[in-house]
């Protein structure tokens, strides 16, 4: 939801950002045909008009976020726009007149400049009419998120018909979750009791979890959020703090619903969700094409080298606890599923091939991973994914756990780099990723890279 949010911010941000271009190439062809009509000479030429054009841009970046014309949070509530974009508008003429004013400028057409701002009112109108139409009309395509309400009195049923109303980010109420000694006010959906949390499995169909309950209610919520843990979901509340209050940063606005954030992560920052993506993308993508005929040689000798496939595919759990198929090179002879989805593999194990030892030890078997890199289930850099079998082992066992599945999970981590893979402290290993989730950038990404070409692709725990 967050995510989402802030992707439309972005976009109706450089929509705006880039108007005044548009809009004074319009301008000068509605002034170029008012002199035309009237018979003016033109003693003003396109190419004087660039520098002109340019800077106008960039007053406007400022005036536009200054006058909330880039607000997607105000677009809802306006019904045209018009004010704050009126608002801007008169003060970049004004800009504009001083500039030209204090210019060595010899020759400015009045007109011209009228034209200019009359076609950048009109433009920044029409772009928030279009985001309008766009999103309702269109918001049914999108797919819709489901959402858990933790509370099932008539306060959660109230919020849950809002979600449902907001036209930008479809929602579906999947579930409401009763509170003890709360009384049911809905009928429309399916109640679980806050105790039956624990039974629902890593496919329980929920992407986000909302906690709709009185503020009186708030002390309850670090028991909520340790019920939802199992689950791992992203939580939020709906905060019901009165009339006139709009809250900002970690307590965001969405539509008229006010609510608060309460498990921030990177992963539903702009810089993770398009930088990381972006890089993860071109990277593997460079890997594949360049290590082609390495990995063509090898999967013919896992062909022919004993009797199965040449990928090994395997469940293991992603982001937000999310199941998904992981690829590699096929390291053992083919036998039962039971046996690789539960057994851990050691340094004498006797399923593996003698060309797969030499793919674990030097790393080679991980290759084909990049290929779930590309299909968006893992990064090149993240947590290393574990197989369900032992993350329902590890959640009753190890403190925060299922906190590094608030991150893709990844080829190569933080932990794998330091010595914590194979058969090692899981304890250690949760640390290292927690650290990795607390202080992720793109340049500890590249940091992370290179360690593993550098030290990591042989390792004594590869086996």
């Amino acid at each position: 939801m967050i995510l989402r949010l802030k992707l439309y911010r972005l976009i109706l941000k450089i929509a705006v950002d880039i108007l005044p271009i548009p809009a004074f190439i319009l301008g000068w062809w509605i002034w170029d045909a008012i002199c035309m009509l009237y018979r003016r000479p033109v003693l003003y030429f396109p190419h004087e008009h660039i520098g002109h054009v340019l800077f106008g841009a960039f007053v406007w970046i400022f005036l536009s976020e200054h006058y909330c014309v880039t607000s997607f949070d105000e677009l809802f509530r306006e019904r045209t726009g018009a004010k704050a974009a009126w608002s801007a508008c008169i003060a970049m003429s004004f800009a504009m007149l001083a500039t030209l004013y204090f210019s060595r400028i010899g020759v400015f057409p009045r007109g011209l400049l009228v034209c200019d701002l009359i076609s950048l009112l009109a433009l920044t109108i029409l772009v928030h009419a279009g985001f309008r139409i766009l999103f309702r009309s269109k918001a049914h395509l999108a797919r819709p998120i489901r959402i858990l309400v933790i509370g099932a009195d008539q306060f959660a049923g109230d919020a849950a018909a809002r979600l449902r109303r907001l036209s930008f980010a479809p929602c579906e109420i999947a579930a409401h979750v009763r509170l003890p000694g709360q009384m049911v006010g809905i009928t429309e959906s399916r109640i679980y009791e806050l105790e039956q949390l624990s039974l629902l499995t890593s496919g329980h169909g929920f992407d986000e979890a909302v906690i709709a309950i009185h503020p009186a209610q708030f002390s309850q919520i670090p028991g909520i959020i340790k019920a939802l843990e199992h689950l791992c979901l992203p939580a939020r509340a709906v905060v019901d703090l009165g009339e006139g209050v709009i809250v900002r940063e970690k307590l965001f606005q969405l539509g008229n619903i006010q609510m608060v954030d309460l498990t921030c992560t990177p992963a539903e920052s702009l810089d993770y969700a398009l930088l990381k993506r972006s890089f993860d993308v071109c990277f593997s993508t460079g890997v594949l094409i360049l290590m082609s005929p390495v990995l063509g040689l090898i999967a013919l000798i896992v062909r022919l080298g004993s009797p199965g496939p040449v990928f090994f595919v395997q469940e293991r759990v992603g982001l937000n606890g999310k199941p998904f198929r992981m690829y590699k090179f096929r390291t053992m002879r083919a036998g039962l599923k039971f046996d690789s989805d539960t057994l851990w593999t050691n340094a004498e194990d006797s399923r593996k091939t003698v060309f797969g030892s030499l793919l674990r030890r030097t790393s080679l078997d991980e290759f084909p991973q990049f290929i779930n890199v590309l299909k968006g289930d893992m990064s090149v850099v993240g947590p290393r994914p574990e197989r369900p079998h032992f993350v329902h082992k590890f959640l009753e066992g190890v403190s925060r756990y299922n906190h590094r599945h608030a991150l893709k999970v990844g080829i190569t981590g933080w932990a794998q780099v330091n010595g914590w893979r194979g058969d090692t402290s899981i304890e250690k290993r949760v640390e290292y990723d927690l650290y990795y989730l607390q202080n992720w950038s793109l340049v500890f990404d590249l940091r992370i890279i290179v360690m593993t070409v550098v030290s990591g692709l042989i390792n004594k725990n590869a086996y």
